[in-house]
């Protein structure tokens, strides 16, 4: 299977933050939430606004993944002690989600700035179904130029509430969404040789290829207090993210406008990924997943996919066998020779209903309005 040009995106700037055309930005618990009171650090988070505002401005799609719901709700809740029961955490994070939502939305009004309420676990990165359809809402939403603000939903992911990974869940958002860059605003600077915490001699890391064994034996232990995670899960992300062609940085985010400090030059440690992320989707299009049907062309239909187009049901003549929306399969000739492989934006069985079909009939025959294309050009990889 062929795919895009394997060059490294962002060559000529890979560390100029100003350069993101799709940014994820992963927000901690500490840097949001006065530790003693609670509250949202307001002057903090407005500056993180006009930050995210000004990238906005310059054409960057921005999504924010935030911790901190936990944080809110447990000071509105009386829940001072330190040790919380799991059935206490997921109170707290169901009253401090409301109160999040609205401290983002009041913030980022304004720069009459529009914003949407996601909540996600790993899991609906993960599974097929979900990872689809988060990514089909996430994608609207940035087309109507709204941005989403994505939380664990700490209520009933409980094992995301134990781990604390919202680092990772960042990685597979950024992954998930094809953006070019992963912002990981921390209470450090960066990468270092190791923990400067413990050891003041540790030398800083600033820029990493590629994560190897070498340096995830870099990384120190996750902190005790409300923010969750440390450098461990911060690689973890990294291998993620580079992996989908996103590149990544961890910055200290303690600072007001951390997003503008990068931008100045601040010290901080950037990730780079080797493909963009175009490529490396079509890289696991054509070599990760298990074909689970076929779909046979007309002569009109293998035409238009050499031209770069979209696969139209019109230009499908047979289906074979089963598959649901999301899943690989295989596009061949008349001849049943794989010519291309991709993703259905149909099952099997709604397939075979419109096949043959102007596009703009797939309403009236399957009774919902569904996507124009069978498989998608940007979901397909021509041999």
């Amino acid at each position: 299977m062929s795919t895009d040009s394997a060059e490294a995106p962002l060559a000529a700037g890979h560390h100029d933050l100003r350069r993101a055309r799709r940014l994820v930005v992963k927000i901690g618990s500490a840097l949001l939430v006065d530790e003693a009171s609670g509250a949202v650090r307001r002057d903090w988070l407005d500056a993180l606004s006009d930050d995210v505002a000004a990238l906005s401005t310059a054409g960057c799609e921005v999504v924010l993944v935030s911790s901190g719901a936990i944080a809110v709700g447990r000071r509105h809740l009386g829940l001072t002690q330190n040790a919380l029961k799991l059935e206490e955490k997921q109170a707290a994070a169901a009253t401090g989600q409301i109160r999040l939502a609205h401290a983002y939305q009041e913030s980022l009004a304004r720069h009459d700035i529009t914003v949407a309420q996601i909540l996600l676990t790993l899991d609906d990165t993960e599974e097929r179904r979900r990872h689809l359809n988060a990514r089909s809402t996430l994608n609207t939403l940035l087309k109507l130029r709204t941005l989403p603000v994505i939380n664990e939903n700490d209520t009933v992911a409980t094992s995301e509430i134990r781990v604390g990974d919202n680092d990772r869940l960042a990685a597979r958002v950024a992954a998930m969404l094809g953006a070019d860059t992963l912002v990981l605003l921390s209470d450090i600077d960066g990468l270092y040789s190791a923990d400067p915490r413990s050891n003041p001699q540790a030398d800083f890391i600033p820029e990493v290829a590629e994560v190897t064994p070498a340096i995830e034996a870099m990384a120190g232990a996750a902190p005790s207090d409300y923010s969750s995670g440390g450098m461990v899960t911060k690689l973890m992300a990294a291998k993620v993210a580079t992996g989908a062609g996103c590149r990544m940085v961890i910055t200290d985010g303690r600072r007001l406008n951390p997003l503008a400090a990068v931008m100045e030059g601040a010290r901080c440690t950037w990730f780079l990924a080797s493909v963009e992320p175009r490529t490396a989707r079509k890289r696991w299009i054509a070599g990760s997943l298990k074909p689970s049907g076929k779909l046979l062309l007309d002569d009109g239909a293998l035409k238009a996919l050499g031209d770069g187009k979209s696969l139209l049901p019109a230009g499908v003549t047979a289906v074979e066998g089963s598959f649901q929306r999301g899943d690989a399969v295989q596009v061949c000739d008349g001849t049943g020779r794989e010519i291309a492989r991709g993703l259905a934006a149909y099952s099997a069985a709604d397939a075979r209903r419109i096949i043959g079909h102007k596009s703009r009939e797939i309403e009236a025959i399957l009774g919902y309005r569904g996507r124009e294309e069978l498989v998608h050009r940007d979901d397909l990889v021509v041999s």
